[in-house]
């Protein structure tokens, strides 16, 4: 049999928000020159480039229907009709729907039943098989159920099992490489994740059309006026040409002296996001500036920030994202009495949101890992904007934040707070450490893409297993 020419990607959960495996298939399409079928869920638009490409082609599965919260008596039921009904869908797509593949690239986790499908397409359609490892299924799994649970002792093994009998594998960070070696006897390859070309620094005239994009979600505070609604009424509300950021004066656009800073995280809103630690963060912020400044909160009268220049400014922070926890703390947000700092939640297209990043001042990443051995992928965006990133500290994260060089790490929101209160010191212009870290990051913006990583680690690898299948 030969070569067909053909790679799958594989991923049991929304395509629009699995960006690395949306990178897969661009270079596996722009750098091998394949047809790429993806297979995956619905639900958010993948980026413009994957949905124009004449070689990539997207196979949409039919979802397990969304159910009311059920007795906790019917939850085992649950847990095992799910995957059931995802098994039966997935080997539709995977062996008769989409054409036969020389390899099958599929995203773990989930790993239940997206690898016992997969192994079981690719000895049927003679295919060979390879496993990302973005984490552990199992480790999330005992999120929810601990980790003495049964079901996951049995996830881990069909995962354990099933990781053994691919062709090759991918992980995401040397830890997670030594433990697939030394624990699972599993040879992986790492692939960093980095940023692809169009995650870069936004220009003046980018940072103004977004603003001005999004000027109705910015001007929408939480139930009340804030420190960046304020002002914002009147004239200068519909005006196209002032933003809280930016002013635009015939065709030139500047920055404002006086504008918020902008601090940007994006969450899925899950268990291992602590989200409150943000909130925590933010009201003391407010209270230390207010201290340091000599202002009583308690007169309820509004500070005017037109007025004049602050040692620190107002903080505006932009939380992307999806997920079962937004509105819980989108309800903690509305009961904050913030004077210095605001929030506002939400989605961006895929186009928009590496604008945000590399429009924004400061990024903060609140990822825990359940395993402690994959890194975020949000971190690795701001980078590739030149943003400096101020993350929860864990066990492998050292292999991606350089502290002082291009971020900073934090293990409660006391410390977070302290790191805020630090950067913004002097905002905008005598802000020097994060003007540092930022000159750093600028230095590499352009030299390490994903297409030039995946070029040197994931090609080979796919090459050689491809190859040997037929061999």
């Amino acid at each position: 049999m030969g070569k067909r020419g053909r790679a799958a990607v594989v991923v049991l959960g929304d395509i629009g928000r699995s960006p690395r495996m949306q990178y897969h298939a661009l270079s596996l399409a722009r750098q091998t020159f394949l047809e790429v079928d993806i297979v995956a869920y619905g639900g958010s638009e993948p980026h413009i480039s994957v949905l124009e490409h004449q070689s990539i082609h997207i196979h949409k599965m039919p979802q397990w229907p969304t159910l009311p919260r059920l007795p906790e008596l019917f939850r085992p039921l649950f847990l095992m009709l799910k995957p059931i009904f995802q098994f039966f869908v997935l080997l539709w797509y995977l062996c008769v729907k989409i054409p036969a593949p020389d390899v099958f690239i599929v995203q773990n986790p989930p790993s239940v039943p997206t690898l016992v499908v997969v192994k079981f397409a690719s000895w049927l359609r003679h295919s060979a098989f390879i496993i990302d490892w973005h984490n552990f299924g199992y480790t999330l799994l005992a999120l929810s159920l601990g980790r003495s649970s049964l079901f996951v002792a049995i996830y881990r093994w069909i995962e354990k099992g099933c990781g053994k009998m691919a062709h090759g594998s991918l992980c995401v960070t040397k830890a997670m490489r030594h433990e697939l070696s030394q624990n699972w006897g599993i040879k992986a390859t790492v692939l960093y994740d980095q940023p692809p070309e169009f995650f870069r620094p936004a220009s003046l005239e980018e940072k103004h059309s977004l603003f001005c994009r999004i000027s109705k979600h910015i001007n929408e505070p939480y139930g009340r006026r804030d420190c960046v609604s304020n002002g914002s009424e009147g004239p200068q509300n519909n005006d196209p040409s002032v933003t809280p950021f930016t002013t635009k004066v015939s065709t030139d656009i500047f920055l404002k002296q006086n504008r918020p800073a902008l601090v940007v995280s994006s969450t899925s809103w899950t268990p291992d996001e602590d989200f409150g630690i943000l909130l925590e963060a933010a009201l003391m912020y407010d209270r230390r500036v207010a201290a340091l400044l000599g202002e009583d909160d308690k007169t309820g009268d509004e500070i005017c920030w037109d007025e004049k220049q602050f040692a620190y400014p107002r903080l505006l922070f932009i939380i992307t994202g999806k997920g079962p926890q937004k509105e819980k703390y989108e309800k903690k947000i509305r009961k904050l009495n913030l004077k210095r700092v605001a929030f506002r939640t939400m989605w961006l297209s895929a186009e928009d949101y590496p604008l945000l990043l590399g429009s924004a001042d400061l990024g903060v990443c609140l990822h825990t890992s359940s395993s402690g051995l994959d890194l975020p992928m949000k971190v690795v965006d701001m980078f590739g904007c030149g943003l400096p990133v101020c993350a929860v500290s864990y066990s492998c994260i050292k292999e991606l934040v350089d502290v002082e060089k291009n971020g900073l790490l934090f293990s409660s929101s006391s410390e977070l707070a302290d790191e805020l209160m630090m950067l913004f010191e002097g905002f905008p212009e005598k802000c020097n450490a994060l003007k540092s870290m930022r000159s750093n990051l600028m230095e590499r913006v352009s030299s390490v893409r994903w297409a030039t990583t995946w070029e040197e680690h994931a090609k080979p690898l796919i090459t050689e297993v491809i190859a040997e299948n037929y061999t």
